[in-house]
């Protein structure tokens, strides 16, 4: 399915959708990816009920990454099961094509990665005319000036503290300083999210580096009691 962002009702920039997210806060968002795909929807009504902020759908293609995940009807099947917010990631070689029907497959945010996007500013554009928030993922090594024309415009910022395919890897500390060199140029009511090697020996240095919104997936997920790992790590990113 190719979009035309001509097709969709121009939205002026001063009125773009509400942000589910925009109030400062500490979020843990779950990765669906680390689930038990046999129980999916147990699994999400399990961190739900446990007070997850959001839940973070991880797509991938077997292009853009070297791993296949989930799709839209994994997303749509999921939608009349829970009220999480649907934090979609699309680590894909074409989100200006596929955007669209992850918006309609029940998606409340849309990530793309800014080194597969030829017109990011119209990859931004396109999301918000479809109703739903904007952010853009920098893989480990990508420096902030690469989104340095669409930051002013995004929700939301993913930094990448792991090469995104797989989940379990081990956390790059690298990625730290970037983090906190956004930031300091972020606005209040843009979030900073951080996707990789999460858990409870790099959750602490990631929010002390201005990180607000963290994804965990077998830190989470992958553990006898998600809830409790899951507040846990909460614990620890609030400084507690």
């Amino acid at each position: 399915m190719t979009v035309d962002v001509t097709t969709i009702a121009a939205t002026p920039t001063s009125s773009r959708p509400a942000f589910g997210l925009a109030a400062p806060a500490i979020r843990m968002a779950p990765s669906l990816l680390s689930a038990d795909f046999a129980r999916l929807a147990d699994d999400v009504a399990t961190i739900e009920a446990a007070g997850a902020h959001l839940l973070h759908l991880d797509v991938m293609d077997g292009h853009f990454v070297p791993n296949i995940s989930f799709g839209v009807p994994v997303i749509r099947s999921l939608r009349p099961r829970t009220k999480l917010f649907f934090d979609a990631h699309l680590m894909i070689s074409e989100p200006m094509r596929y955007a669209e029907a992850f918006v309609k497959a029940g998606c409340d945010h849309v990530t793309f990665h800014i080194e597969v996007a030829d017109k990011p500013a119209a990859l931004v554009e396109l999301i918000h005319r479809l109703g739903v928030s904007a952010g853009v993922c920098l893989n480990p090594t990508t420096p902030v000036s690469a989104i340095e024309a669409i930051l002013e415009s995004v929700d939301l910022v993913l930094i990448m503290s792991v090469w995104p395919g797989f989940g379990g890897q081990k956390f790059i500390a690298e990625v730290l300083p970037k983090v906190t060199e956004l930031r300091r140029r972020l606005r209040p009511d843009q979030r900073l999210e951080i996707d990789g090697g999460i858990d409870e020996n790099t959750i602490a240095s990631a929010a002390r580096a201005g990180a607000d919104t963290f994804v965990a997936g077998t830190a989470i997920f992958g553990t006898p009691d998600p809830p409790a790992a899951m507040k846990r790590l909460h614990q620890l990113a609030a400084g507690g």
